[in-house]
């Protein structure tokens, strides 16, 4: 999957100046996705606070907002998990884009960022998703996690059986391998768990046989926080997953980004193995 970040105009003078000629070619995807990065930042830090808090639960989403949208389609409920010191505001775009395309059913999930240990936030992820099972009446789940939230709900379908709640979890930007980058951040527990070797992906490294759920890994080739990038793409013997490149874009820009979004929609609407038919219409 190729995608582009839009370079603001005011960049381009400053490009050809300091990059002539073929340098400047050679330069541009990654100081356009630096500037990507760095509106997606700053447009972040402005919803962050909209985001602190959880969620209300309710039953239908009002449609009062004058957004198309296409029919609602039975689908199982889908899950957003946020990554690390993040918070649900994180998913505004995807949500919206998941509503306009029929899925009515999707919570964005916060875990506190005093979290030190990702076999916790596993363990309160299952409640959550036992929770919201009940209340609609599902009997599995799809998950889409951000990085750190792809590896919490990895671990819980993986470790502690999930795999029966999750039918589909897409991750974005998951270190599934460890990773080494920001090695000054160690003093946070969680962040150690993230490190290759760890305890927690030595687990996620053993045998998982029959395993029910798919897994799909997004991974961009300029995401600064993967050491290796390679560590963002899941590679098990005994696990369903498939590995979408993406190219262009950095790590902030994974949840947000259109191109990915479609790709997120296309991995989630995939047929699955263990869903059965009705009326020529897919049932979880």
């Amino acid at each position: 999957m190729k995608v582009t970040g839009v370079l603001p105009p005011l960049f381009l003078p400053l490009c050809r100046r300091l990059w002539p000629g073929r340098l400047a070619g050679l330069s541009m995807t990654l100081l356009r996705a630096t500037a990507l990065e760095a509106a997606i930042l700053a447009g972040h830090v402005l919803l962050y606070p909209t985001g602190l808090i959880q969620e209300r639960r309710c039953g239908t989403p009002a449609d009062g907002d004058g957004t198309t949208r296409l029919p609602v389609r039975p689908a199982p409920p889908v899950v957003l998990l946020h990554g690390f010191i993040d918070n649900r505001s994180v998913f505004v775009l995807l949500r919206r884009t998941l509503a306009q395309h029929g899925r009515q059913r999707v919570e964005s999930l916060n875990y506190s960022p005093l979290t030190c240990d990702i076999r916790t936030a596993a363990e309160l992820l299952g409640r959550h998703i036992e929770e919201i099972c009940e209340r609609t009446c599902s009997a599995r789940i799809d998950i889409v996690g951000h990085s750190l939230g792809g590896l919490i709900a990895r671990y819980y379908v993986q470790c502690l059986g999930g795999d029966l709640r999750v039918r589909t979890l897409v991750t974005l930007g998951t270190p599934h391998s460890g990773t080494r980058v920001a090695p000054l951040a160690d003093a946070h527990p969680i962040v150690r768990q993230m490190r290759p070797g760890s305890a927690v992906i030595e687990e996620l490294a053993r045998p998982a046989p029959g395993c029910r759920t798919r897994f799909v890994s997004f991974w961009s080739d300029l995401d600064s926080l993967m050491d290796p990038l390679e560590t963002a793409c899941l590679v098990h013997p005994d696990l369903d997953a498939q590995n979408v490149r993406v190219t262009g874009i950095g790590h902030l820009a994974l949840p947000v980004h259109p191109a990915v979004a479609a790709g997120i929609r296309d991995a989630l609407e995939a047929p699955h193995p263990g869903d059965r038919t009705a009326g020529g219409l897919t049932v979880a």
